[in-house]
């Protein structure tokens, strides 16, 4: 009988010896995809690293890197890239986290696309007499860093409580313009749904201007065209001119004493050629205050000052105590935009004894179309001032 229970314990012992070694496997796959997924956020830092530091004319630093697996998707917290050279004391871009996922959605179209999620962006424009000491983001190919950061190609994005400014620290008085509650969204840059529409992608931001004025901006755009082809459309609102007085200073030697300012800027373009308009409009403007000015200004900037006023008071529109005009434009992706001067003089005119302009999209025949881009929503929402010119 010993002879005859022999067999199926050797059995037994081979299968204990099988699992057992199969355990082992595991063990030590579990143990290496524990040290992986332990260095995976200090390889991915890395790759950041160097992808940020190819550039020579700015140079990034970034905080602590998280991945998440089950979200399929890892974020970058801290992020901060500033100038290498001159004496800039604020940073081109920081953002508290970048975060790049995989949008899940997109399989359902059998592709493999990532969202990416900013959250309180600011980027910082400075101005400044000298080339090393301004800074304007040229020569950073930023999409490009963007781009090589994901593992995937990114369809959308989501802009958080961000901000734009625009400074000054080498004027006689230092000034920041700026945009805060900055909050956006980019669709369909990779055209996962195969729309066949033109113009496929779709940009939508809000912000807030000198913490007063509200500013809305729309896009549409064929991200697979050779030569930029879009159609935006763009409206401040409501901004109060002694707001940007350090401004006005710094580069019209004027200030002013009140008033409120719209701007209204609408461009399409195909194939690279840009044509559109920009729309500022001064409501209850005042700049000359002769008493305050004489006081306070130098005889030559007194002078400037007072021709500036009654210009302004002379071509303004005085039913509605408005000073305007609206300035067309054209452009080429490869030469400078050229403003239509005389039809610029000619809008003042128009504006100051024909009729005003309303802070409105202008419904012209030759863009009514590509102006509701699937959303006349935005030209309702711009048009909140009034019925007609």
């Amino acid at each position: 009988m010993n002879g005859d229970e022999s067999p199926p314990k050797r059995t037994r012992t081979k299968k204990h010896h099988r699992l057992r070694k199969v355990g082992y496997v595991l063990l030590v796959l579990i143990v290496l995809l524990g040290i992986a997924r332990l260095l995976l956020p200090w390889f991915v830092r890395n790759y950041v690293n160097r992808t940020l530091d190819r550039n020579e004319m700015y140079a990034g630093t970034i905080g602590p890197v998280q991945i998440h697996l089950l979200r399929g998707s890892y974020s970058i917290a801290d992020i901060k890239i500033s100038k290498r050279t001159g004496d800039v004391p604020v940073p081109f871009f920081s953002a508290k986290r970048l975060d790049f996922a995989i949008q899940w959605n997109a399989l359902l179209h059998r592709r493999i696309v990532v969202r990416l999620f900013i959250q309180e962006p600011e980027i910082n424009f400075v101005d400044a007499p000298n080339e090393e000491d301004s800074q304007t983001g040229t020569g950073g190919p930023w999409l490009q860093t963007i781009r090589d950061l994901s593992p995937f190609k990114i369809n959308s994005a989501e802009i958080h409580d961000g901000s734009v400014h625009f400074r000054a620290y080498q004027t006689p008085k230092p000034f920041d313009v700026y945009l805060s509650q900055v909050n956006g969204s980019v669709e369909n840059l990779s055209n996962i749904r195969d729309d066949t529409t033109p113009l496929v992608a779709t940009v939508q931001a809000s912000a807030v201007a000198m913490d007063q004025a509200k500013l809305d901006f729309k896009m549409t755009l064929d991200p697979f065209s050779y030569h930029p082809t879009f159609h935006l459309a763009l409206r401040l609102l409501g901004l109060d001119v002694t707001k940007i007085n350090d401004l006005a200073l710094a580069y019209g030697k004027f200030d002013f004493k009140r008033g409120w300012f719209d701007l209204v800027i609408e461009a399409d373009s195909k194939e690279g050629q840009m044509t559109g308009y920009v729309k500022p409009l001064f409501r209850n403007l005042k700049v000359l205050s002769v008493i305050q000015d004489i006081k306070e200004d130098n005889p030559l900037q007194f002078f400037w000052q007072a021709l500036v006023g009654f210009t302004t008071n002379i071509l303004k529109n005085r039913p509605r105590d408005q000073f305007g005009t609206l300035i067309p434009f054209t452009a080429d992706v490869s030469t400078s935009t050229q403003a239509d001067i005389l039809a610029t003089i000619g809008n003042i005119l128009r504006n100051a004894f024909v009729r005003a302009y309303l802070p409105r999209v202008e419904q012209t025949p030759q863009n009514t179309d590509e102006l509701q881009f699937g959303a006349p929503d935005f030209t309702e929402n711009l048009s909140t001032s009034g019925t007609g010119q």
